[in-house]
Order: structure tokens, then sequence, then C-alpha cells
């Protein structure tokens, strides 16, 4: 049996605008699992139409009850084959991906459609359908809950990095990372609590001289 999922999204840019991020959306803070990505095909057919290939090599670290089943030698990277048409006088793009290697463990296939939102032209909409299978004996029926759950993850990170991407493409300040404003919250508690302690000494010096000072009045 097979897990199916289908969403829908929408980016508040121009098709145009998110057809250009597209291209450019790895590295970003979102994504670093994500390790390189190549081109291995593209052509522009008689009818105008954009057709690509791209190989990603991506990290995702294996459940370990996983783990188990795979020699330590295994390579815990996953290729992924990304294919994708762009109809720039429609404005869609479709993507198709999988990956083509532990292929035995979970097979992950996904069919993205990137169209004008009907409801504001100046939006794009995705619209999302994921297949999570698993030939596994046994227990390939909690590997596709797993790979289900973990690809409803990675959908949110993959929207806040094509967000990301857009607003640097667009000028604006990308919003900050949770990782960033954690970063920055603790080294200005830091600092402050730095500032305390100096404060704190200072006024112990104080105090001491003072009462050295009234020491030496009654002596």
């Amino acid at each position: 049996m097979v897990k199916y999922f289908l969403g829908q999204s929408v980016l508040r840019s121009s098709w145009d605008q998110v057809f250009a991020a597209f291209w450019q959306r790895y590295p970003n803070p979102y994504s670093k699992h994500v390790l390189t990505e190549d081109i291995v095909h593209r052509e522009v057919t008689p009818d105008q139409k954009l057709l690509s290939r791209r190989l990603l090599t991506k990290t995702n670290r294996m459940p370990r009850w996983a783990e188990r089943l795979f020699p330590a030698n295994v390579a815990h990277s996953v290729y992924i084959l990304e294919d994708s048409i762009v109809d720039p006088q429609n404005q869609t793009m479709t993507t198709f991906t999988w990956n083509i290697n532990h292929a035995r463990l979970m097979v992950v296939e996904e069919r993205c459609v990137y169209c004008v939102n009907s409801d504001n032209s100046g939006w794009t909409e995705i619209r999302r359908e994921a297949w999570v299978s698993s030939s596994l004996f046994g227990v390939s029926r909690a590997v596709q809950e797993f790979g289900l759950a973990r690809f409803k993850s990675n959908v949110t990170k993959t929207m806040k990095g094509f967000e990301y991407i857009l607003a640097k493409l667009q000028g604006e300040a990308p919003s900050k990372t949770l990782v960033e404003t954690a970063k920055e919250a603790k080294e200005k508690a830091k600092e402050t609590a730095l500032a305390a302690t100096e404060k704190a000494k200072d006024l112990a010096n104080k105090a001491a001289t003072k009462k050295q000072q009234q020491q030496q009045q009654f002596v």
C-alpha cells in the first residue's frame, strides 16, 4: 500500500519571480540537508518549453530502527532526480522528483505544479502531490508512516526556504531563522549578565572603599 499526500500552498510573489527563485533556492538556512545540485540535461522544445533534469544530493538521517537494517558502510546521502517542464506561455511549471537510491527502504515521489493563483494574479499557487512506498517486508507500514511525516516536515522547510530566497531576490530583508533569533537572544542575555556583573563589582568596590574610609575615621 502507498501513502498519498495532497497539498496546496501559496507564495505571495508573481509566477515570474517564483520561477526565477526556483533555480536559486539553494543554499538557504532551511535547506542545510541539501548538499549538491547539478543540471544533467536541459533543452528548449520547438514549442518553447524548457525541459530540465537535475541531480540533487541530500542527507537525511535514518531512524535508529532503520539504521539497524543497513550495513554501517551504506551511504546515508540520498540521490534525487528532478525533472521539470516550464511553460512560459501558460505560466506553469511542473516538477517531478524521486529518489534513485535507498529504494528498498523507501521511495518518495513528488509532483508539483506551479501556476498563477486564481484569486490573485500576483501570487503563485503550488499544487503538491506525493507518494511514499516501501518494499521492506514486515515494516513497510511503519516506514511509510515515517516517510510521510518527514515529507510533511520538509514541505514546511521548503516553503520557508522559498520565501527566504524570494525576499532576498526582491531586495527585502529576509526574516531571521529561529536559530539566528535564539543566538541573538543568547548573546544579548550574555551581554546583559556581564554588564550586571561588572556593575555589581563596581558597587561592591565602592562599598568596600566607603567602609574602609569610615574605619579610618575612627582610628
